[in-house]
């Protein structure tokens, strides 16, 4: 048998390896988000008892492998190496479909990708052996697949964003409405009952989906399944009377019922989604077994239909993968928080996400909906429910939700899934974990009218990309097994170092971001407010050179130029944008400062925005009237823009050496020089307007002349503000002025 196996066989298991840290990077989101969330205990300890959950997980797991060896293709009409190829291809689809969903943030079906990249390997490789067979047709291609496993994938998913959203909105209400945000003193009443009745469903959500395998056939569960309420009272009323005893130890039960959930589902998690990982790997380790024991690799594999548990070791070696993912991946970090910013508290900072028109349409649709509700109902009904969700935060913890949010997420998605398991229907953990907290959020009054619309737009796209993995992983497995199968061990060495170096590079580049943007946000009011004196240098030294290489380019005609500049104009745009988004949250945390810091701090930032939108609006009509090939800017017009291309210049480089040492005895010099500049932009129009009367100037080239010296204007003004702003901060606070090396002293 061919040394290249042997080759397949340790790359599936590197990829197994891999596939552990993309899929744990992606799923934890599922179990971590809630106690996160509510920061129910430190990042350590939920952590350990995620990994606790995890060891138990993969120590019960009966590692039942059948959806990969033939869950989705018929392995007796498959030869021994069609199926090392078919396995080959759809471990590459799987991490490059997982790891480019990790990166965007999203957080997707691990099952789905699974199920789509054995499908569309399975076809690939169907295809080959029918185009190698004359014997067999188009129509052959349903012998070797099975496609209903993923046709009730996709019925699942349909059902499960529905039910579980519904759920989460309907529980949460219900919840607030009855502990309200205010929830301490009735909580001392009736919490331990409420909690009881959410660890039942935590402990019913173990037991069916997490231990399962281990305890299918036993007594116990047979009692369970015979007398299904009578053993949820019984748990109910155990779990309830341990809790009140445990409450009345002072000791806080909603951590407890949290991080029990956080265990539950981990354990859910290793036990049953293992194959979602290692599956292939080992499905491929078996074949190689069978086929090198016989030592034909044209054999047919009908021997991958026997459902053979997996190696207790390899079980225990993939724990500890996972576990160690766990702790040390920052992707699954930046996934947990696409969830968590969009269902945190409050309206404050800059959303993730823009506007859509269905978001829109939604919420103009719901306020609707809910103005002719506040007709029909009475408005003292209407003030009393209010109340209800009127937002106080008594746990002072800064969490992005509270611990009753946090339980309500968990009791919901463990008796969702359960229910589910129970019933032997297919359902996405991932899925109904994010719908139920996005359910939960809308209840608790989270997604207001200043956040509802981006925060929808967010749910959106995290739905639309659920559906896009199914026929992403298709697509990818599918061609990278056409690839595989036809290209021989040359496309199996190329695609395996391309795949390599996508996943390398793409972990560290996000790992060197995340510490860069770490280093560079300050924590206290000192640090911001020398960070925003550094950021203001360097915005008007960008918009100096940007300005000045645009109206060049403008002469030249240079398009590339052009297009580089509209490119800086708007990151410089947008990185302001997002500082006046987050002006509330930087104002707490430099309310120690004085009145007067704060003041300047708004001040600043306004200006900064306006100055760096006012260049954006030069660059980008500069660049449309290129790219689109109009004439240029007549003869007249350009010595007119190189008149004050030259004023501006002037203008910013005494500015730019004024915020550079902190002197700035030349101030009202430069407001001279503005009131001049203002001037030649007043005659420049008056100009442009005669031509344009006299027929002398062309409609397109004048259209952008007058944009640019409108908007030149603008920005100068704000520049001037900014500089005076800067001015008085300085005396005000006694700081020191900022010298860096290169600069002006």
């Amino acid at each position: 048998m061919s040394e290249i196996y042997t080759v397949i066989v340790v790359i599936l298991g590197i990829l197994a390896i891999s596939g552990l840290f993309v899929g744990v990077t992606n799923d934890a989101v599922n179990f971590l988000n809630s106690a996160i969330g509510s920061k129910a205990a430190s990042m350590r300890v939920i952590l350990a008892v995620a990994s606790a959950g995890i060891l138990v997980g993969v120590i019960t797991s009966s590692g039942m492998m059948e959806v990969a060896r033939s869950g989705m293709f018929n392995p007796a009409l498959f030869s021994f190496h069609e199926v090392m190829i078919l396995y080959l291809g759809v471990m590459f689809a799987n991490i490059i479909l997982l790891d480019l969903y990790n990166s965007w943030g999203l957080p997707t079906s691990t099952t789905v990708s699974l199920i789509f990249c054995l499908l569309g390997s399975a076809i690939a490789v169907s295809i080959f052996k029918i185009s190698n067979d004359p014997a067999l047709g188009a129509a052959s291609i349903g012998r070797f697949i099975n496609s209903t496993r993923a046709m009730g994938i996709v019925s699942a998913i349909l059902l499960s964003v529905v039910i579980a959203f519904t759920c989460g909105t309907v529980i949460m209400y219900v919840s607030r409405l009855i502990f309200t945000f205010r929830y301490i003193a009735l909580f001392r009443r009736f919490g331990a009952l409420w909690c009881g009745a959410s660890l039942t469903a935590i402990v019913y959500f173990a037991l069916y989906k997490g231990l399962q395998n281990i305890l299918a056939g036993s007594a116990f569960i047979h009692f369970v399944d015979s007398h299904l309420i009578l053993a949820l009272i019984i748990c109910w009323i155990v779990c309830s009377l341990i809790l009140f005893i445990i409450q009345r130890l002072k000791i806080n039960i909603l951590r407890i019922t949290i991080l029990s959930g956080t265990f539950a589902l981990a354990l859910a998690f290793a036990g049953n989604d293992l194959v979602n990982f290692i599956g292939v790997p080992v499905a491929g380790f078996d074949a190689y077994s069978i086929a090198h024991h016989t030592g034909n690799a044209s054999m047919t594999m009908e021997a991958l239909n026997e459902n053979v548990p997996a190696n207790f070791g390899i079980l225990l070696l993939a724990g500890a993968v996972m576990i160690l993912t766990l702790w040390t991946s920052k992707k699954a970090m930046h996934v947990t928080e696409t969830e968590l910013s969009l269902s945190a508290q409050g309206d404050e900072g800059a959303e993730r996400y823009g506007s859509s028109v269905f978001a829109r349409a939604i919420v103009r649709a719901v306020l609707n909906v809910n103005a002719g509700l506040a007709r029909v109902f009475p408005k003292r009904c209407r003030e009393r429910v209010a109340r209800r969700f009127e937002f106080e935060d008594v746990e002072h913890s800064g969490a992005p939700y509270d611990m009753i949010r946090a339980t309500v997420n968990l009791t919901t998605s463990a008796l969702l899934i359960s229910l589910a398991t129970s019933f032997k229907l297919p359902l996405s953990t991932t899925y109904v974990c994010f719908m139920v907290a996005m359910g939960s959020s809308l209840a608790d009054r989270a997604w207001g009218r200043e956040s509802a619309v981006y925060r929808i737009s967010g749910v959106m796209t995290v739905v639309a990309g659920w559906f896009v993995t199914a026929l992403g992983g298709f697509l990818i497995a599918f061609v990278v097994g056409l690839v595989l199968i036809y290209g021989g061990t040359i496309a199996i060495v190329v695609v395996t170092l391309l795949c390599g170096y996508m996943i390398v590079r793409s972990n560290l580049l996000k790992k060197h971001d995340e510490e860069q943007t770490h280093a560079e946000q300050p924590k206290t009011a000192d640090g911001i407010m020398a960070e925003l004196t550094e950021e203001v240098c360097r915005t008007m030294e960008a918009t100096t050179r940007i300005y000045d290489r645009t109206l060049i380019a403008v002469f030249k005609e240079n398009r590339k130029v052009l297009r580089d500049m509209v490119k800086e104009s708007s990151d410089l745009f947008y990185q302001s944008r997002e500082r006046k988004y987050s002006l509330l949250p930087t104002l707490r945390t430099i309310q120690g400062a004085d009145v007067d810091t704060a003041h300047y701090y708004v001040q600043v930032v306004d200006y900064l925005n306006e100055m760096t939108k006012a260049l954006m609006h030069i660059t980008k009509p500069a660049f449309e009237h290129i790219d689109n090939n109009h004439e240029g800017l007549s003869r007249e017009q350009t010595e007119d823009l190189m008149h004050i291309n030259d004023d501006v210049e002037t203008i910013y480089r005494h500015i730019n050496n004024m915020l550079l040492t902190g002197d700035f005895s030349d101030i009202e010099m430069v407001l001279s020089l503005r009131d001049q500049l203002f001037e030649k932009i007043a005659d420049a129009i008056k100009s442009e307007l005669t031509r344009i009367n006299n027929a002398q100037s062309n409609t397109k080239a004048s259209m952008l002349y007058l944009t640019i010296l409108n908007e030149t204007k603008s920005m100068v003004l704000q520049s001037r503000n900014l500089l005076k702003s800067q001015q008085y901060f300085l005396r005000h606070n006694g700081h020191m002025p900022i010298r860096r090396s290169g600069g002006a002293q």
